[in-house]
């Protein structure tokens, strides 16, 4: 029965319609492997169709600015507080320094999230310390696509300086900003954060800030933190959410949307002991991750064509195993990542790009380098 059910809606995904969240909790609860084998190969199939054959790669570096944070997610080993020997807060010098390095190495897009430091103000506005940030780089290389600032960041600065989202995201638009990275998201379902990140914004008010980008012409990601305490159901939930809200932005005629989602698979080695305890291992689960993979794919894909595994939460072996369980992207090279990293992630820092051209092409499949919003450089 489970088998003639699961053929039935991969036959329905195949012929373009859309999945239901019943059937979407279906497909991610199958254990036997020839089925999951299946729903894979049909999540490659609509890959095929609906994103091509090509595999793109950006030329990217990460920039963490600080990890000094107001907030105590439990799965986050990355935040401090300020008076720990660990802690950091780049300066302007290290933030021209890092992108000077990163032009010089062929980036085209520099990505910049950082902790919730409430020391970071110029004259008493948190927002005038992020234009800062932003012009530091802008000023410099104005030809750099800036890819920065969570929705939590967002409402953090809105919050401190008692202004709207709007009138924050368009003033870091104004400043240089091009586009908004979709995390922070982890699982949009509130019981679920409650446990994971409860200081952090609520599902509305995420998907709030995000569809306010798309109508200021703001381009989003978006992502989701998984393999932790969530169920299937919580899992379909959040996909759901996230189809909702691409399908308003074309039926609004937004001037931007959500451009890709990435899998983020919860690496819990350095995480706090009571979340790493309850999970109850380090690193994720490569044949778990897999299957939701393909499943976002079979979810979302109408709606959202690119699709990007995170190899430094899966490693390069397991970023190629995505590629055909759905991906059409491998992601970017980063040149330094914090936050996945001291987490205990076993994927790395840095990624060269002759090592993504490689991994591309032992899949015998073509690959291009593009810019942040998958035009083809």
């Amino acid at each position: 029965m489970a088998i003639a059910t699961v053929d039935a809606i991969l036959d329905r995904a195949c012929m373009g319609y859309d999945l239901s969240p019943s059937e979407g909790v279906t497909l991610l609860k199958q254990s036997d492997p020839n089925i999951i084998t299946e729903i894979r190969d049909t999540a490659d199939k609509l890959r095929q169709k609906q994103a091509g054959n090509t595999v793109t790669y950006v030329i990217n570096r990460n920039i963490n600015f600080t990890n000094i944070c107001e907030q105590h997610c439990s799965f986050c080993a990355f935040r401090r507080d300020e008076s720990d020997r660990d802690a950091y807060w780049l300066d302007w010098g290290q933030i021209r320094e890092k992108t000077t390095d990163a032009v010089k190495r062929g980036a085209t897009e520099i990505c910049m999230q950082g902790g919730l430091n409430l020391e970071a103000k110029i004259d008493g506005k948190a927002l005038n310390y992020y234009i800062q940030l932003v012009e530091t780089i802008k000023q410099e290389f104005p030809q750099l696509h800036l890819h920065a600032f969570s929705p939590q960041e967002i409402q953090f600065i809105a919050r401190l300086d008692d202004i709207s989202y709007s009138e924050v995201i368009t003033a870091l638009g104004n400043a240089g900003v091009s586009s908004l990275p979709g995390t922070a998201a982890e699982v949009l379902n509130d019981a679920v954060r409650k446990v994971l990140c409860p200081e952090k914004i609520d599902a509305t008010t995420w998907l709030e800030i995000v569809e306010t980008a798309h109508k200021l012409g703001l381009p989003t990601t978006s992502t989701m933190l998984s393999g932790h305490i969530e169920t299937p159901e919580q899992q379909i939930e959040h996909l759901e959410k996230l189809r909702l809200l691409q399908q308003k932005a074309i039926a609004n005629n937004y001037p931007t949307r959500i451009t890709e989602f990435i899998l983020l698979p919860f690496v819990g080695k350095e995480a706090p002991k009571p979340l790493r305890r309850r999970v109850g291992r380090d690193q994720p689960l490569l044949q778990d991750a897999l299957l939701l993979t393909a499943v976002a794919r079979i979810y979302l894909g109408n709606y959202i064509t690119n699709h990007q595994p995170s190899w430094v939460k899966l490693g390069l072996g397991g970023a190629i195993e995505a590629l055909k369980s759905g991906c059409n992207d491998i992601g970017g090279t980063l040149m330094e990542e914090h936050i996945t990293t001291m987490a205990g992630a076993i994927g790395g820092t840095c990624m060269e790009v002759a090592d993504l051209e490689n991994a591309i092409a032992s899949l015998n499949r073509p690959y291009k380098q593009r810019d942040t919003l998958y035009r083809i450089l």
